[in-house]
C-alpha cells in the first residue's frame, strides 16, 4: 500500500475516533456541514420573505461601483494633470462619476436598510418555529438534561442579529458583496499578487481558531445559561419571595451568583486568550502582504513600467481588493462559525422527539373507555433504576380509582403514562384493546380532564384560565358555573371584573393572583369544563386540609357523574368512595382491592390508613 493512503487511512480513522468522542460529548449534536447549512438557509428565505434573494443580488452588484470608482476617476484626474490624457472631458468626466456614485450610494442606503428588517423577519419566523417544537416535544424528553442543553444552544443561535441563523444571513449576503468586489479588483489589478497567499493562511488560522472557540467555551456554556436562568427566575419570581426573606436566602442566592459568574468570567478568558492569538497572526501577515505589494508599486514607477495615474488606480483599487479579499476570507471564517451555530439549531429542530400533531389515527367515539397496562415498566433517561416495574392494571369503563401511596412510590409515573405524557420504556398500554400508541396524541389527550397538584395560572382572563380556550372559543357562564362548583364562588363575587379579570401582574397592572388552595381549586374547575371522559385528579388538593379534601373529592365525584376518574392522593381516607384502591410502593403495585378488602388484607393499605385515621379525627374533633 502506498505510503499516502495509508496516511489517508489513519487520518480518516483519527477523524471518526474524534468523531465519536464528540457524539458522546453532545448526543443530540449533528454537523451538517457549511454546504448543507447554507441549502437550508437559502430554502427558509426563500419560503419566509424571497425578497431577500434580491437584496443579495443588488448587493453584489453595487459593491464593485462603490469601492472602484473613485479609483478610476483618480487615475482620469492624476494622468490629466501630468498631461498624460485630454483634459478638456473632465468636469464631464467627474460628473458622470458623481452621479453614478450618488445612485450607488442611494441604492446601498435602501439595501441596508431593507435587509435589517427582513432578515430579523425571518428569524423572528424560526424563533416561532423553534418555540413550537418546543411546545409539541414529548414530555419525557423535557426532563432529560441533554435535550434541556440542545434546546439552550439552539435558543442561543436564534438569540440575537449577529450569531447563529440571522447572523448565517448576513455573512451569507457580505460574503457575496465582498466576493464581487474581490473577483472585480482581479481582473483590474491582473495580478495575483502576495495577498492571497497571506490571506489563505489567516484563514485556516480563523477557522482552527473559531472551531476552538465554540468547543472550549461556548457549547461548555449551555448548561451555564440554563442555571443562570433559573438564578435569575429564582431571584425575581413573587412565589420565591417570602422564602428568600423569610429564610434569609440572598446571601446564599448571591454567592451561588458570584459562582456563576466565576464559571463564565473563566470562559470569557478563554475566549479572549484564544482571540488575542488570532489577532497577532492577523496582524503579522497584514503587514507582509502590504510591504511586499507597496514595493512591487514603487518598483514598477520608478522603472517607468507605471504612470503615475495607474499607481493612483492600482493604490486605490489594491487597497479595496485586499479589504474585499480579506474581508472573503475572514467572512468564509465566519460562515463556518455561524454554520457550528445553525447546527445547534437544526440538531435541536430534527430531534425526533414526538409530534403530538402528527402521525396516528384519531381516537374512536365510544360510551365506554377501558385502558390495561400489560407488564409495563418506566425508567427516567440517565436513571438507574426503574420508577415503575411491571405494572399489569386495568382501568374499567366507568370506574373510580384511587391510586394510593408515598412520595415517590410511582403515583405520579402512572398516571403521566396513562396521559401519554411518557411513553413505557418497557410493555404495553391498551385502549379497548388498540396500543395507545397507534392514535394521535391530541386526539388522545381530548380524552382526559386532568387536575394536577402544580397548578398554572396563566396572565389570561379568569374564565380563559377555566377554559383553557382562546376568548372566542370561552364560555364565560360554563367557566362561571365551573368555578362555582369548585366552590370559588365568593372569590368570583370580589373580583373586579369577575370571570374576566386578569389574572397575574407579570402583563397586567391589575392582574390578580390566587392562593394556591384557590389555585386547586381552579385545576378542578378546569377539569369539570374541558367535560371529558376520563377524569384525573393527581392531588390536586395537597393544600387543603384532610376534612376539605375528603369533602371536596366526595362533591367533585357527584359532579362528573358516571365518568371514569383516577384519584391520587397520600390521604387514603379521601378516597375510600372509590370503586378500587391500587397501592403503590417502590415502583410496584403493591395492593390493589376495595377499601373494605384491603383493610381485611391488614396489609401496607390497612397499616398506613390506620395511622392516618388518628389525625382524620383529631381534625375532626377540632372542626366540631
Amino acid at each position: 500500500m502506498p505510503s499516502w493512503r495509508w496516511a489517508k487511512g489513519i487520518w480518516i480513522m483519527k477523524k471518526g475516533k474524534k468523531k465519536e468522542k464528540e457524539a458522546e460529548k453532545n448526543p443530540l449534536h449533528v454537523e451538517y456541514g457549511v454546504l448543507s447549512n447554507i441549502r437550508y438557509m437559502l430554502k427558509n428565505i426563500v419560503r419566509v420573505d424571497s425578497h431577500v434573494l434580491l437584496l443579495f443580488l443588488l448587493g453584489a452588484v453595487c459593491a464593485p461601483f462603490s469601492q472602484y470608482l473613485w479609483g478610476f476617476l483618480s487615475k482620469i484626474v492624476v494622468d490629466s494633470i501630468t498631461g498624460q490624457s485630454a483634459g478638456e472631458r473632465l468636469v464631464w468626466i467627474i460628473g458622470v462619476f458623481c452621479a453614478a456614485r450618488l445612485v450607488t450610494a442611494l441604492l446601498q442606503t435602501f439595501y441596508y436598510n431593507d435587509r435589517w428588517w427582513r432578515f430579523i423577519n425571518i428569524r423572528m419566523k424560526m424563533i416561532q418555529e423553534k418555540n413550537l417544537k418546543i411546545m409539541r416535544i414529548d414530555y419525557e424528553h423535557l426532563e432529560d438534561s441533554d435535550v434541556m442543553d440542545c434546546c439552550q444552544k439552539a435558543e442561543r443561535a436564534v438569540s440575537n442579529n449577529n450569531s447563529g441563523l440571522e447572523g448565517m444571513i448576513h455573512e451569507m449576503a457580505d460574503l457575496l458583496m465582498n466576493l464581487s468586489v474581490a473577483v472585480a479588483g482581479f481582473f483590474i489589478l491582473g495580478v495575483a499578487n502576495p495577498l492571497l497567499i497571506t490571506l489563505v493562511l489567516d484563514f485556516w488560522y480563523f477557522n482552527r481558531i473559531s472551531k476552538a472557540d465554540k468547543e472550549q467555551v461556548w457549547d461548555k456554556l449551555s448548561t451555564w445559561w440554563r442555571k443562570q436562568r433559573y438564578m435569575d427566575n429564582t431571584a425575581t419570581d413573587f412565589a420565591s419571595a417570602k422564602d428568600i426573606r423569610m429564610f434569609g436566602l440572598t446571601g446564599w442566592l448571591l454567592q451561588k451568583y458570584r459562582d456563576l459568574m466565576a464559571e463564565r468570567f473563566e470562559k470569557q478568558r478563554t475566549h479572549e486568550r484564544i482571540w488575542q492569538r488570532h489577532k497577532l497572526f492577523t496582524v503579522n501577515t497584514l503587514i507582509l502582504s502590504q510591504g511586499l505589494i507597496y514595493a512591487w508599486l514603487i518598483y514598477s514607477v520608478v522603472t517607468g513600467r507605471m504612470t503615475l495615474g495607474s499607481f493612483t488606480l492600482y493604490i486605490a483599487s489594491y487597497n479595496a481588493f485586499a479589504d474585499a479579499v480579506w474581508s472573503v476570507m475572514r467572512g468564509g471564517a465566519n460562515l463556518i462559525a455561524r454554520s457550528r451555530e445553525v447546527d445547534d439549531y437544526r440538531s435541536f429542530m430534527d430531534f425526533d422527539g414526538g409530534d403530538e400533531d402528527v402521525g396516528g389515527i384519531p381516537v374512536p367515539v365510544s360510551a365506554d373507555y377501558e385502558f390495561t397496562f400489560r407488564d409495563v415498566s418506566f425508567r427516567y433517561p440517565k436513571a438507574e433504576r426503574y420508577a415503575l416495574e411491571h405494572l399489569d392494571l386495568t382501568l374499567k369503563a366507568g370506574e373510580r380509582l384511587a391510586v394510593v401511596g408515598l412520595n415517590g412510590a410511582g403515583k405520579s409515573t402512572f398516571i403521566k403514562l396513562l396521559l401519554r405524557l411518557y411513553e413505557p420504556t418497557e410493555g404495553e398500554i391498551f385502549l379497548n384493546g388498540v396500543n395507545v400508541k397507534a392514535y394521535n396524541k391530541h386526539s388522545y389527550y381530548k380524552l382526559f380532564a386532568p387536575a394536577f397538584q402544580t397548578v398554572e395560572l396563566f396572565a389570561f382572563p379568569l374564565a380563559e384560565n377555566v377554559s383553557m380556550q382562546p376568548p372566542e372559543e370561552t364560555d364565560c357562564a360554563k367557566a362561571e358555573a365551573r368555578l362555582q362548583d369548585a366552590g370559588l364562588s365568593e372569590k368570583v363575587a370580589e373580583l373586579p371584573g369577575g370571570v374576566n379579570t386578569q389574572m397575574l401582574k407579570v402583563i397586567y397592572d391589575d392582574g390578580v393572583d390566587l392562593s394556591g388552595g384557590e389555585r386547586q381549586k381552579l385545576a378542578l374547575a378546569r377539569a369539570l369544563y374541558k367535560d371529558a371522559p376520563i377524569v384525573v385528579l393527581d392531588e390536586p388538593t395537597a393544600a387543603l386540609d384532610a376534612l376539605a379534601e375528603s369533602r371536596l373529592y366526595e362533591d367533585f365525584d357527584r359532579l362528573i357523574g358516571g365518568k371514569s376518574a383516577v384519584y391520587i392522593s397520600h390521604r387514603l381516607s379521601s378516597t375510600r368512595f372509590c370503586d378500587r384502591v391500587a397501592m403503590f410502593v417502590d415502583g410496584k403495585l403493591a395492593e390493589l382491592g376495595t377499601h373494605d378488602t384491603l383493610m381485611e388484607q391488614d396489609g401496607k393499605y390497612a397499616e398506613m390508613f390506620r395511622i392516618q385515621a388518628q389525625y382524620y379525627v383529631e381534625e375532626v374533633q377540632n372542626h366540631a
